[in-house]
């Protein structure tokens, strides 16, 4: 019987809207990790946090948190929309998510999403 490794990751490259972009998503017991680089460096560390406070159990609300890197709001905005499917398909577990973006429109948002479930591991 072959042991079940105790991470697992997938790593994918690919140019979105003609920027170079690596994607790392690891599975650990209690979390999944997020890379998400267009400058080959992890970038701003944001802690994405599910709440169970709201009345629907189902859909918890998303609590973001910088922990390295610049505080801004867009942090915070591009974070969410990356990585809430995530938090929600691997049944709403916390995800940290580690981005260095040179394209932060919707557009780029949106195939960043489509290359991050091209690596799920959750």
């Amino acid at each position: 019987m072959a042991a079940k490794p105790i991470v697992t990751s997938k790593q994918r490259e690919e140019v979105v809207r003609g920027v170079p972009t690596e994607v790392v998503c690891t599975a650990f017991s209690n979390s999944i990790l997020v890379v998400v680089t267009q400058y080959g460096k992890m970038g701003t560390l944001v802690s994405v946090d599910p709440s169970t406070i709201t009345n629907d159990i189902s859909k918890p609300s998303l609590t973001t948190k910088v922990l390295l890197g610049t505080d801004e709001p867009l942090s915070h905005v591009c974070a969410k929309n990356l990585v809430t499917f995530v938090s929600q398909e691997a049944g709403n577990k916390p995800v940290l998510l580690a981005i260095a973006l040179k394209d932060k429109s919707m557009e780029g948002i949106k195939a960043l999403q489509e290359l991050i479930r091209s690596c799920q591991v959750w």
